[in-house]
């Protein structure tokens, strides 16, 4: 268990003691975003439709029943992550990139209909491959002057009521990862004459220089097989199995510095954070596609919700305080680590596209998610309370995908736009994402090369530290994120 140090959204809100696992975490696995190959990625992944592309198997497999050849494709692609903030007044930035796969496929397409021509299954697809739905790599610089308040505050508002020795003695228990070594460190103490009322080595009103250094990397990725009809020229069926994997790491370190030195005794504490979690899951995906004229497609696609059953988290804590005497103090917490579930929520598509002339494409989709039925399970613990907070913060979404394709002989240029709704109730937060896509390409029969560009940006706030009586001032994110995809492939 640990305390919640990152709480998004709220202004007034409580740290609970908690496990590792709470309603942040749910979200950041349950919303995903589209990946996989260039051409699905220029057009913003508005593929509902029209398919005949690899990276519909994560979307609407029915995709897969357009396909009249077997083709292989494989996508490298170079991120680039930004974030800039802006605390109390002070602005700062800081970046992080990386190289990955975004895609690697293999659809195998077989025509009954050569054997039997009265036949309405006309193709039948066999797809293996992965996509990548999530990358977390990024890095954020936080800074600024707070005179209102320390982070000492919420362990003093905390501890208020908890006799001293209960909390020194508890080296591995529900005050180990905050409170002990707190106390340990001398950034709380008790009141003259009192056992369970406490000081802070900050006073209340007292200006201190607050920084934060988060990052992060890590990623998710759905490893796919997926099967698709094409009945009688008309309608497209599709079903897709699809195992997620999960990898996330997290960093972080928490520094308050008195700089003009007018804080009797104190100097700097600082609070390092170490945060793994691994997993891997299960889901199912259900689509249909209707050619309802030469130049009009409707489609549709469910997805059920993803069952992690393995979810394994991993965290330690270390803190260090200097005083003005040049006494230093240092104290680790425990290891913890827990095994747990997590089931994200069901999700459903719909989807048009309009073909001009062989020419030109368009295409929409739509998605709705409702993140509020998200849920934490344990097999010795209920998560009750993390549940109550994820119906309570979350809401449903309604996304946008756009998309529309140029072609001039064996070229084409491709451009989309998605928006994906913030997933917070209430407006308790920000958390609209918008997507910018383009690209190009060449095809002939048996080979193609695509490339494109996604460019996305959103706002969030984010918050260092809270308690019941200690309230904080947000501070003001923008994340910008530029992934540049290359997409090879062969058909045969």
């Amino acid at each position: 268990m640990k305390r919640i140090i990152i709480i998004v959204g709220l202004v007034i809100f409580s740290i609970q003691i908690l496990f590792s696992q709470s309603d942040v975490d749910a979200l950041r696995y349950a919303r995903t975003t589209f990946g996989g190959t260039a051409r699905y990625m220029a057009m913003a992944g508005s593929f509902g439709a029209l398919g005949a592309d690899f990276s519909t198997i994560s979307s609407n497999p029915a995709g897969l029943g357009l396909y009249k050849k077997s083709e292989f494709s494989v996508s490298p692609g170079f991120w680039i992550g930004k974030t800039k903030s802006n605390y109390n007044g002070s602005e700062f930035d800081d970046s992080e990139h990386n190289f990955n796969l975004s895609n690697i496929g293999i659809v195998f397409a077989s025509s009954p209909a050569k054997k039997n021509e009265s036949s309405i299954l006309k193709h039948f697809q066999f797809a293996i491959g992965h996509n990548r739905i999530n990358n977390f790599n990024n890095r954020m610089l936080m800074q600024g002057y707070n005179n209102k308040n320390s982070v000492i505050h919420t362990y003093v508002d905390n501890a208020s009521g908890i006799n001293y020795e209960d909390i020194e003695n508890d080296l591995y228990g529900i005050y180990a990862y905050d409170l002990n070594p707190a106390w340990s460190t001398w950034l709380i103490d008790t009141l003259p004459g009192y056992t369970d009322m406490y000081s802070g080595a900050v006073p209340e009103g007292a200006g201190v220089l607050q920084r934060k250094e988060i990052e992060s990397w890590g990623s998710m990725n759905e490893f796919s097989l997926a099967f698709g009809a094409n009945l009688a020229d008309k309608v497209y069926l599709g079903a897709a199995f699809a195992f997620p994997t999960i990898r996330y790491y997290e960093i972080s370190r928490y520094t308050e510095i008195d700089e003009n030195d007018d804080i009797y005794d104190f100097r700097e504490l600082s609070i390092y954070d170490d945060l793994q979690t691994t997993g891997s899951g299960f889901n199912m995906k259900f689509g249909m596609i209707v050619r309802a004229t030469n130049w009009f497609r409707f489609g549709g696609a469910i997805h059920s919700p993803t069952w992690y059953n393995n979810m394994k988290d991993y965290w330690f804590s270390e803190y260090r305080s200097e005083f003005d005497n040049n006494d230093v103090y240092h104290a680790t917490s425990p290891s913890g680590n827990y095994d747990y579930s997590l089931e994200t929520p069901w999700k459903a598509t719909g989807s048009v596209s309009f073909v001009l002339w062989r020419l030109a494409l368009i295409s929409a989709d739509y998605e709705y998610i409702n993140y509020a039925e998200s849920r934490l399970r344990g097999r010795d613990y209920n998560f009750y309370d993390e549940n109550l907070q994820i119906r309570n913060k979350y809401s449903e979404t309604h996304n946008i995908r756009l998309g529309s394709e140029l072609r001039l002989g064996h070229f084409a240029l491709r451009g989309g736009m998605g928006y994906y709704m913030s997933p917070f109730a209430d407006d308790i937060n920000d958390g609209d994402k918008i997507f910018y896509t383009g690209g190009f390409g060449f095809r002939d029969k048996n080979f193609f090369i695509d490339l494109a560009y996604v460019r996305s940006v959103s706002y969030e706030d984010y918050y260092f530290y809270g308690s019941e009586n200690v309230n904080f001032e947000p501070v003001r994110n923008k994340y910008i994120t530029n992934n540049l995809l290359l997409t090879l492939g062969f058909r045969y």
